[in-house]
This record gives structure tokens, sequence and C-alpha cells, in this order.
């Protein structure tokens, strides 16, 4: 069975090839306070994020191992990682949740210059009114990390791209019986309830995102709830699900046919296809999002710039959605390690349209499909 977590020499080779990226940009500390930020440096993974009532803090300063500053609830998991400098709080505390802990952290350390993420997807997760309670705490001033945390999780090793893999794998499986839980007459919030059984059946530690939708000819949007409109003959049905193994998604999706789909829906299921294969087929070290976006749009929309959903693609890893996102305007050069979607979708009708959906990792040559292919046409139930 793989292997869990990770070896802490995959920890010390992120920090330190942070700390040179600090380096050159001027930076004594970084100050993270997202989920994803804070795993990626300590292999923190616990589903207590959920919970909004408690910021967490993790210090990566110049030299050594990264810093924890957490309240002591999450202490006993926090030591069970490579990180041995936790300092804890008894939170929630409304008169300092923290605040002269982490400013007592960064003084202490000697930073003068912190870097923190600002950029696209970025976020603060602690009160604005607390955030300025820090800043005017500190001997140093806050700016933005340069891009550098962006820029390390954009590039997976060998040993995230394996857990992706393994995401990947799982949700093949429970596409693959789909036939078991959806037929005409059951009612598509069934379905989701039924496939995110099967998710968790074949391995997935939690579903935290399944969309979809269903009707004839192709659907309406790809974000909505399931409704409790039982599926009827002619339907197109979707689901698309980002599951979770080991803290790393999947995200990809099937289309599937409930009895014989006519014409018009086999041949833009089947352009789809195209369009992935297109873009997969361009999608090596040196080419761009936007030119994967081209490549995709010329082919689901002749070259008219997308549709409304905006974008055809985006990065994966630790989030369902991180990192470049494949639109015309985003140039970001793709890199042996970096693991996107391929997601082209196409009009069937007014008001209607089919979505298709891969997982892809650059290499040093061709791009390798992590998810399990799917061909032209769709799965008949």
């Amino acid at each position: 069975m793989m292997q869990r977590g990770f070896e802490p020499r995959e920890f010390e080779q992120r920090t330190q090839a942070a700390q040179r990226m600090m380096q050159a940009a001027g930076l004594d500390a970084l100050l993270l306070s997202t989920e994803a930020d804070v795993r990626y440096f300590t292999g923190y993974l616990t589903r207590f994020w959920e919970s909004p009532s408690r910021p967490w803090f993790v210090v990566v300063p110049a030299q050594g191992k990264p810093v924890a500053v957490i309240p002591s609830i999450g202490a006993a998991l926090m030591a069970q990682t490579w990180v041995d400098d936790i300092r804890t709080w008894r939170a929630p505390d409304p008169a300092d949740d923290g605040v002269s802990l982490l400013a007592d952290t960064l003084n202490g350390l000697g930073a003068r210059t912190i870097g923190t993420p600002m950029g696209y997807e970025s976020h603060l997760r602690m009160p604005l009114a607390d955030w300025a309670r820090v800043q005017a705490a500190l001997r140093g001033v806050v700016r933005d990390d340069a891009g550098i945390v962006a820029r390390l999780r954009s590039v997976k090793s060998a040993a995230e791209v394996a857990k992706i893999t393994q995401a990947c794998a799982i949700a093949g499986r429970a596409f693959a019986r789909v036939p078991q839980i959806a037929r005409v007459g059951v009612p598509l919030s069934q379905v989701f309830r039924d496939f995110q059984r099967l998710c968790l059946e074949e391995g997935a530690d939690w579903v935290p995102y399944l969309a979809g939708g269903a009707a004839q000819g192709g659907y309406g949007d790809v974000i909505s709830p399931a409704s409790d409109a039982p599926l009827v003959a002619g339907d197109v049905l979707m689901l698309d699900t980002g599951l979770v193994w080991d803290g790393y998604f999947c995200d990809f999706d099937r289309n599937f046919s409930l009895g014989p789909s006519d014409a018009q829906t086999e041949a833009a299921h089947a352009r789809l296809i195209e369009a992935v294969d297109a873009a997969a087929h361009i999608a090596r070290p040196g080419a761009t999002a936007a030119q994967l976006f081209h490549a995709m749009d010329a082919i689901v929309t002749g070259g008219k710039g997308g549709s409304d959903a905006g974008r055809l693609g985006h990065g994966l890893g630790m989030q369902l959605t991180e990192g470049l996102s494949l639109i015309p305007q985003d140039h970001t050069v793709l890199e042996p390690g970096m693991v996107i979607t391929l997601e082209p979708g196409i009009e069937t009708g007014e008001g209607r349209m089919l979505v298709h959906e891969e997982d892809i990792l650059i290499t040093e040559g061709a791009a390798v499909f992590l998810s399990p292919r799917s061909g032209p046409a769709m799965v008949q139930l």
C-alpha cells in the first residue's frame, strides 16, 4: 500500500528552496496562515481547518526549520510532523488570539522584512483587526512574498505526483461503477450521494467536491447542487469530482447518456475529447497556459475566445484549483512537475452545454494523463 505522508527530507527540500528564494528577494521570514501553505511546509494535515474560530500560523525563517505558532489544541498533531519549535496559546482568546505570540516570534527571529502571500488565490486567515495589531507590534515590515510560495507549490515532487495519481485512480474506479447507481428514475440527488459513497469505498479519504448535472442533450451549469429530479431517458449525466487522498486532490469529470444519445450530442462530446487531446499534445515545457487555452478553444468555439465559464483548466494539487488558469491572459510557462487540468466546454443548444475534464502531468517530454482517459463516445447507462 502506498505510504502516507512524506519523509522529512521532502520538507527540508521545500524549506531550503524557499530560503534560497527568500534570500534573493530580500526576505527575512515567510508568514503563512492558510491550510495549504501551512501543510506544504509542515505536513500538518487535519480537517479542523473547517472551524474558522482559530487562526494558525507558520513562520519560515531565513535559516532552519519552520516555527509553528498555533492554538494549543493542535500541538499534539503538529508534534507528529517534522517541526519541533511549536509555540502555542489557549484559543479562542478574544483578547489576544495569538497576536502577541506571533509578533514576539517574528521579532525574536530578527525578521525585519517579512513576506506573506498576497497574490492570486491568496488570503489572510485571521481577523483583520488582529492583523493590524500584529503589524503594529512588529519591529519589521510585511510585504508580498514575491510569489515564492506559489512558485514552489506549482511544481510537484515525485512524491506529490504519486498522491495525485492515487486520487485519480480512486476516482477512476468510482466512475467505472456509475452504472451501478445511475439509471432512469433515480433522483440526481441520490446519484450524488451514492457516487460519494463509491469514492469512499474505493479508497478516498473524503469527497469535499462533487458537482454535475443532468438534462436532455446537455446541462445548464456545472456547479449547482443536485436536485431531486429523477433521471429520464435522453439525459446526459455529468459528475465532476474532487476527492482527496492523503491531502491531495484529483479533479476530473465524466459524461454518461441515459439510453442512446442523439448524433449532435455524441458529436459534441467527441469534439471535447479532441480538444483535450490537442492541448495535451502541446503541453510540454516551454508552452504557456494561454497556448493550451487557444488549442482547445479553436476546436470548441472555432477560436472565439471561450465562454462565460472563463477558463479551460487550472493547476491542481493540495487544493482543488491552484496556480495557473488556462485563459488567454495567463502566460505562465509550463515546467516539468506541474499538474494541471484540461477542461473544455461546448454549447449543445440554447442554455445547454457539455464539459469534459482530465488531469495531466507535465514532464520533460509528452504530458502524462493521470486520470484514466475517456474515449470519444459517452458511456451509455
